[in-house]
């Protein structure tokens, strides 16, 4: 490993440490609910966001929100629906900038290097997970365009593995019209979110770690509920139905 790769591994690793350790404070939980609190006042009703079986998000444990991704709306409404603290993962340069950064990590999210394979930000999302926390992994990874839900990434299926965490799929429409790429403003429109019901973590034979083809046998299935989902979120944005959460 070059000397630079060593040095930019070093302050991603101290910038993720530092992030955690703030995280981890009483305030930082009270600016979280501060922040849940106000979008779900005021930001709910003003995209319209209609939701079905939002109450799976709050089953305690060790949890994976895997939802599609479309706008960097999606993992505040997400998180907003749910009584519990939501981490995530976030790219890692929000954190090098003063004061967003501060921001980021008092509302639970970690650092990750974008681009490549941030192995280290995997083992602290495993760590989180391992004490019970619930967190929001994209498995589409970067924000993707269209209905169709696009090929996903093995990350929560091999979290979920190391972890035992249950995987719930989200499908949420609407949000690329509210705050597309490159939007700078936000725009009305209806948001359809919904939740799916728990997948289990993969799992070999007697309890054993699941193999590869167990981990793509899973994130197969996760696909399959998606779009499902996202049809069914779809389908939310279309209906004059109240069912706002």
């Amino acid at each position: 490993m070059l000397y630079s790769d060593l040095v930019s591994s070093a302050e991603s690793k101290a910038l993720r440490l530092r992030a955690l350790a703030i995280g981890d404070r009483p305030s930082s939980l009270r600016v979280y609910r501060f922040v849940t609190g106000a979008i779900r006042r005021i930001l709910f009703p003003y995209l319209r966001v209609k939701s079905v079986n939002s109450e799976v998000l709050n089953l305690p444990g060790p949890t994976i929100l895997a939802p599609v991704h479309r706008s960097h709306l999606d993992s505040v409404l997400l998180a907003s629906l749910s009584s519990r603290r939501i981490r995530a993962l976030g790219k890692e340069s929000l954190f090098r900038t003063p004061g967003v950064s501060w921001i980021c990590a008092a509302l639970g999210a970690i650092p990750v290097r974008r681009g490549e394979a941030d192995r280290e930000a995997l083992k602290a999302a495993k760590a989180l997970l391992d004490r019970g926390e619930s967190m929001i992994v994209f498995p589409e990874g970067a924000r993707q365009e269209g209905h169709d839900v696009q090929e996903l990434f093995d990350g929560a299926a091999w979290l979920a593995g190391m972890t035992g965490a249950r995987v719930i799929p989200v499908g949420i429409a609407g949000t690329a019209d509210a705050l597309g790429a490159g939007d700078k403003f936000l725009k009305r429109a209806t948001v359809g979110i919904a939740v799916g019901e728990p997948m289990n973590a993969p799992r070999g034979p007697e309890g054993k770690r699941a193999n590869r083809d167990q981990l793509r046998a899973f994130t197969a299935e996760l696909d399959s509920h998606l779009q499902s989902l996202q049809d069914q979120a779809r389908e939310l944005t279309k209906t004059n139905k109240d069912r706002t959460s």
